[in-house]
């Protein structure tokens, strides 16, 4: 008998929370009754250190039912190391695990979509939205820049595909064994190399409550998936602190012929904007090999990715 588990991170999601896991039982039902695998399912909710509500939510769900679990961690530590707990505690009962966020914009129904494409033999199905329309033009902007930035650099990675997928069991087995706790997950799983296959679907607005990626947020987290799987920007600054010697070179040379020629003018406005474009040059690219090492010395201190204040079975 095969198993399915629907790992959900929630963080201050009170308001949606009750609604979201009934409406996924309700779908986990309907792929029971109608499916070939003849699966079991429950759901695991992750409490991401919330400070409203939703532990105690999940604790009157979980004694209302059996088929939900909850982990409760003791700070927020955030959407990642959520993702990686539940999947960690998921992975030692389940065969498939799906991971989707409480708010439920993505799109749940799709669920049994996946689960059919898992039975035709697929180890790691994305959900991918096949349209930005209830993005704002600046969001979907950024978006899509980002994905062709990813690429330039030599990301793979699926565009328009966020953490909403389902995993077999030796898939996830597999990534769990990526040790790294500055950790990308939609940007390393292209990486493990299974069969994979997407569905589509249209994202819908939050039913209630505020979204939890503010605009300083998703700066961050797209930083994050730079730094994290590439060095690309540093070999970037390597070009160009090479160029920039070469263009020194040949400045130097044509200041020489200058000189010879007695054309030469002391002009203090080229001399102090090249002070400074040189000097925000070499700033930023100390900030940008300031990010790798920051990253080494956190992963070399080995601290862990969060710690479980609760968990009930």
């Amino acid at each position: 008998m095969q198993k399915l588990t629907i790992v959900i991170p929630a963080y201050n999601e009170e308001e949606v929370l009750t609604s979201s896991v009934q409406k996924l039982l309700d779908i986990e039902d309907q792929i029971a009754e109608r499916n070939s695998l003849n699966q079991k399912a429950d759901i695991l909710i992750v409490d991401d250190g919330s400070s409203d509500h939703t532990w105690s939510i999940i604790e009157r769900l979980n004694l209302e039912t059996s088929r939900i679990r909850g982990l409760r961690f003791s700070r927020n530590f955030g959407h990642q190391a959520a993702l990686i707990a539940g999947l960690r505690e998921a992975v030692k009962t389940a065969d498939m695990v799906v991971t989707i966020d409480a708010d439920l914009q993505d799109d749940p129904n799709k669920i049994a979509e996946m689960v059919d494409k898992y039975a035709d033999g697929a180890d790691i199905v994305y959900g991918v939205r096949n349209n930005r329309d209830t993005d704002s033009w600046f969001k979907r902007t950024t978006a899509q820049g980002y994905y062709k930035v990813l690429k330039l650099l030599g990301v793979e990675l699926v565009p328009n595909h966020a953490d909403f997928r389902l995993m077999s069991k030796r898939a996830l087995e597999t990534f769990l064994t990526y040790p790294e706790r500055n950790i990308f997950i939609r940007g390393l799983i292209p990486k493990l190399g299974y069969n994979t296959t997407e569905v589509y679907y249209k994202r819908t607005p939050r039913m209630a409550g505020e979204s939890k990626y503010p605009l300083k947020k998703m700066l961050t987290f797209a930083w994050d998936g730079i730094t994290s799987l590439t060095i690309a920007p540093v070999r970037l600054i390597l070009i160009i602190g090479a160029l920039a010697c070469l263009f020194a070179v040949g400045m130097s040379a044509y200041s020489i012929m200058m000189k010879l020629l007695g054309l030469t003018v002391h002009g203090w406005s080229s001399l102090m904007l090249s002070v400074w474009f040189i000097g925000g040059l070499l700033m930023i690219s100390l900030g940008v090999i300031g990010e790798y090492i920051g990253k080494l010395t956190i992963e070399v201190k080995g601290r862990p990715l969060y710690t479980i204040q609760n968990v009930l079975e």
